[in-house]
């Protein structure tokens, strides 16, 4: 099916092309969208005669999302989530999930926008992409944690598995720390308690 675009379109081509796709393609996504018009002369023509207006607004939201990009672009959100020990969550982190939390942060973004290769799983920083506009794209982080603590040391740069293995060492020296006590309060009760000797007898004194 050909259709003529009316803005451009990642891997497809730029504004005002007349390019070849999947019908479905077509109906499910460029036409409902406002990408792309059915390439009807009918349709051709009009574009021709509205081409110089849909440069004109195309130049204008290329302006403001890359003002709008360069304030979010590197801005790091935080999202707090259950996850086992290993750093599995129990669950999974979204697209909806993304936007809500950059929106939260001062900056509107919806779920379209943002581009995940998969699901985020597990905790940690991860790198998202968000698309401003057909030609503007910016990247951001999303800090994965279970709490906003662990969410400070995963930004000043602690892995998940750096951080099990600190609090595993501190248990261990708790634990270590606890068994050197028991032991010296062993030690001083043997230093300083009572020697018992049989009643009537003095320890010194050989019998008769």
């Amino acid at each position: 099916m050909h259709v003529i675009l009316l803005e451009r379109v990642a891997k497809l081509g730029q504004m005002g092309e007349v390019v070849d796709v999947k019908p479905g393609y077509a109906r499910n996504y460029l036409l409902p969208q406002g990408k792309a018009l059915s390439a009807s002369e009918a349709n051709v023509a009009a574009f021709e005669g509205r081409k110089a207006q849909l440069v004109a607004e195309n130049l204008e939201s290329k302006k403001e999302a890359d003002a709008m990009g360069e304030k979010l672009a590197g801005q790091q959100f935080v999202i707090i989530r259950q996850a086992s020990d290993a750093g599995s969550l129990y669950g999974s982190v979204t697209t909806r999930d993304a936007a809500e939390a950059a929106t939260d942060g001062g900056f509107t973004v919806s779920r379209g926008q943002v581009a995940l290769q998969a699901p985020i799983k597990d905790l940690g920083i991860h790198t998202v992409t968000v698309k401003l506009h057909p030609e503007v794209e910016v990247e951001i982080e999303l800090n994965v944690a279970r709490s906003p603590e662990e969410a400070e040391l995963q930004a000043a740069g602690k892995s998940i598995q750096e951080l099990a293995a600190e609090e595993e060492a501190a248990a261990e020296f708790e634990i270590s720390e606890l068994f050197d006590d028991i032991g010296g309060a062993a030690d001083e009760f043997e230093d300083d308690g009572p020697v018992a000797t049989p009643e009537g007898q003095d320890g010194d004194e050989q019998p008769s």
